[in-house]
C-alpha cells in the first residue's frame, strides 16, 4: 500500500512539473510616443506619433503582427543648418513584424529576476512609410538651383524592435492585458523621409535615412485559446 501511495505522489509531481496553460492567441492595442529623425539633415529633431497594433500569438512569447503608425518626423533648422535645410514629415507607416520574447528561451520561477524579464523581446519585419513633407527649405539665397527632392513619396522600411511586455491577468487567471514599452528603429530604403534626395556629390553621405519611434502602450488579448507548456504567472 505504501508503495502505491508513493507511486501516485511521484506521478502527481511529474504531472505538475509538466503542467500546461492556456493563452489568448490575439491581441489588439495602441501606443503613443516620440519619433527622432536620423537623415542627411544634420539636426535630428523629435516629433509625436501614435500607433495601432494587431498581433497573433503562436505561443505566449512568439507573435506575428501588423502595425500602423501616424505622426510627425522632424529635422533640420533653417537658421542653424549649414545649408539652411529643414523639414516636417507628416508620415504614415505600416509594417508586418515578428517578435520573439525571452520567456520562450529561458526557465523562470515566480518572484525570480528571470520572471520579471520574461517579456523582453526582439523582432523585425518589413513595411512602407508614406511621406508627406511640409515646411521644407528647398533653396537659399546663395545657391542657383534648389535642393532636389519630393514632398510626397513612399519608401520601403525595415523595422527593428526591442521592447518589453508586462502581463496582467483577468479574473480567470489568463493573460488579458499587456503593458508595453517598445523602441523601434526604422531603416528606410529611399530618400523621401526628409524630402531631400541627396544623390548629388555635394550632399551624398552613403547612409540610408532612419527614424526611431519610442512608444508606451496597452494591449488587450482575446479570441481563441492556445495551449502552452509554459505558464505566464
Amino acid at each position: 500500500m505504501k508503495a502505491i501511495i508513493t507511486g501516485c505522489l511521484t506521478l502527481l509531481s511529474f504531472i505538475t512539473a509538466k503542467s500546461q496553460s492556456n493563452f489568448y492567441k490575439i491581441s489588439v492595442g495602441g501606443g503613443f510616443g516620440l519619433t527622432q529623425s536620423f537623415t542627411d539633415v544634420r539636426k535630428h529633431d523629435f516629433g509625436l506619433a501614435g500607433s495601432a497594433v494587431l498581433d497573433y500569438y503562436f505561443t505566449p512569447f512568439i507573435s506575428v503582427g501588423l502595425e500602423g503608425q501616424m505622426g510627425e518626423i522632424n529635422g533640420g533648422d533653417a537658421k542653424k543648418d549649414p545649408y539652411g535645410r529643414q523639414f516636417i514629415n507628416s508620415y504614415k507607416a505600416v509594417n508586418v513584424n515578428a517578435k520573439l520574447a525571452l520567456g520562450e528561451l529561458i526557465d523562470y520561477d515566480p518572484g525570480s529576476f528571470a520572471n520579471s524579464i520574461k517579456g523582453l523581446y526582439f523582432g523585425t519585419g518589413i513595411g512602407a512609410v508614406m511621406n508627406s513633407v511640409t515646411n521644407v527649405r528647398r533653396s537659399t539665397l546663395e545657391q542657383e538651383k534648389p535642393f532636389p527632392g519630393k514632398n510626397e513619396s513612399t519608401d520601403m522600411l525595415v523595422p527593428i524592435n526591442l521592447g518589453i511586455n508586462f502581463y496582467f491577468a483577468d479574473k480567470s487567471g489568463y493573460t488579458r492585458y499587456i503593458l508595453n514599452f517598445n523602441y523601434q528603429s526604422n531603416l528606410t530604403l529611399g530618400e523621401g523621409l526628409d524630402g531631400y534626395d541627396d544623390s548629388s556629390i555635394k550632399f551624398k553621405t552613403g547612409k540610408p535615412d532612419v527614424y526611431t519611434y519610442f512608444s508606451a502602450g496597452l494591449r488587450y488579448q482575446f479570441g481563441s485559446m492556445g495551449l502552452s507548456s509554459r505558464t505566464i504567472f
